[in-house]
């Protein structure tokens, strides 16, 4: 139990502040739907219900991805994560198809519901929080990229940064970008329904809103797939490449893997170097290399082995590195 709650607290922050946050959302909603029977509501309760959980689900996800590798798993449980958001994304999938068949049956039968200002109270309140959630995202995905952004700059470059993201930020990122959207959508259509008695704009509304989450499921899917399988980070294998090579006693790159496990990154090197060095020689330049390449963001495991200098070049043959002095 003790080591649990030390991996709790290793857990993604900003999936554990959109959990909350999306509960006290959910409640608020399915209040207001159980007062008014807007369908549009109704869809935004069940967009919060989902988000809730999820993220829940991603909190411990990216807490028990953590867990130090053991004799059984050696590699460690880095790909938990992308597991458990695999799982996550059905429940979104599940309340995506009820939010979409609400609105179709409500655009065939549609029926005026009462309650405006209570919707609009409600709507507006949780709008307000879920950008609040949407831009403390924002500032987690500009801490994990390591760039520095104040104020509406964070808006801006959170998105040109999104895909050097966790798994686990990513998908609090893009669920409050959908639920803010879909928060400020049910709005409108609420206020449409009021004033024009056009009722059955609610239903679509809804069927956009179940839409919205759908992409977000197709997104977290394909990314977390590849995760789950161990995908190349190719950015990282570029950086981690010139910083070997600009070594002097490296002749060449054998093979450079960076992999994602997770939210961590596995380095895999074969190096060629003077076949006329010494153990000694040898040593030194992996316990070099070994402390650069550990010092770079996310890298958590480096295997290095050596090959004999065979005088042809495979390592980015168009790229001549700067060698250190």
């Amino acid at each position: 139990m003790g080591e649990l709650f030390r991996l709790l607290k290793k857990g993604n922050k900003s999936a554990m502040i959109a959990a909350i946050v999306n509960t006290i959302i959910a409640i608020a909603k399915g209040v207001a739907f159980m007062l008014t029977g807007n369908v549009a509501m109704f869809a935004e309760t069940m967009h919060s219900i989902g988000d809730a959980a999820n993220q829940f689900f991603v909190f411990i996800g990216s807490a028990l991805s953590k867990k130090a590798p053991t004799d059984r798993y050696p590699n460690g449980f880095g790909r938990l994560v992308n597991l458990v958001l695999l799982g996550a994304v059905l429940i979104v999938g599940i309340m995506a198809y009820e939010t979409i068949i609400e609105g179709y049956h409500h655009i065939l039968h549609p029926t005026e519901s009462g309650g405006f200002l209570i919707n609009i109270g409600v709507l507006g309140f949780a709008l307000i929080l879920e950008l609040f959630v949407l831009y403390k995202a924002m500032k987690e995905v500009m801490h994990e990229v390591g760039e520095d952004a104040k104020g509406l700059s964070v808006i801006f470059k959170s998105f040109a940064h999104l895909g050097r993201a966790k798994p686990a930020t990513k998908l609090v990122f893009m669920e409050d970008l959908v639920a803010s959207s879909g928060g400020l959508l049910a709005i409108i259509a609420v206020v449409i329904a009021h004033f024009t008695g056009i009722l059955w704009v609610e239903g679509a509304a809804s069927i956009l809103i179940g839409l919205m989450m759908f992409f977000v499921v197709g997104r977290v899917f394909l990314d977390n797939a590849a995760g789950v399988l161990g995908r190349a980070d190719e950015e990282m294998e570029e950086k981690i490449g010139l910083l070997v090579m600009a070594d002097p006693d490296v002749k060449d790159i054998q093979s450079l893997a960076v992999i994602k496990e997770g939210e961590d990154l596995h380095v895999e090197l074969e190096i060629e170097i003077d076949p006329n060095l010494t153990i000694a020689a040898a040593d030194d330049i992996k316990d070099r290399l070994l402390e650069k390449i550990i010092a770079e963001k996310g890298v958590t495991d480096v295997t290095i082995e050596f090959d004999e200098e065979d005088g042809v070049r495979t390592w980015n043959k168009n790229i001549e590195p700067k060698k250190e002095s």
